[in-house]
């Protein structure tokens, strides 16, 4: 009578498989935690150049004059008048034939106020943007990203 025996991977066999599967895992995950970095940081800079250029819009169009502070967010996404005067009808009205500059606030896409879209004079809990100076500056908790 023929034994019959059973195929199987040896322990040394298994042993190998993993430790290859780990060194390929160590060179893939840094690759691609650097790859997420970028983009967002990409994302970042290109919201940044949206807002900064929205905002020169409006103050090309409006006689050199900047939104106020309090109202930057009317100022960019609804109808002006050319004097910063801003009207939020649904449809162009005659009065104001300016803008809107930029369709929505742009949310954070990085940092600590991820996902808001809020704008203030300063920086504090919860604020993506910072309007101050006629400027535009992120408020992603890194100083880094914060500076461009």
């Amino acid at each position: 009578m023929l034994s019959m025996r059973r195929r199987a991977f040896s322990l040394i066999e298994l042993v190998i498989v993993v430790v290859i599967i780990g060194i390929i895992a160590a060179i893939a995950i840094p690759r691609m935690s650097r790859g997420a970095t970028a983009a967002a940081e990409n994302s970042l800079k290109a919201n940044l150049s949206l807002m900064r250029n929205a905002l020169e819009l409006f103050q090309t169009e409006n006689g050199g004059n900047y939104p106020a502070s309090a109202d930057i967010v009317n100022a960019l996404t609804k109808w002006s008048d050319g004097n910063g005067g801003v009207s939020g009808a649904a449809t162009r009205p005659s009065t104001h034939p300016y803008g809107p500059y930029i369709k929505e606030i742009p949310k954070l896409g990085i940092g600590a106020n991820k996902d808001s879209n809020t704008i203030a004079t300063s920086a504090g809990a919860g604020v993506a943007w910072v309007y101050a100076n006629n400027d535009f500056k992120a408020n992603t908790g890194n100083a880094t990203y914060d500076a461009w």
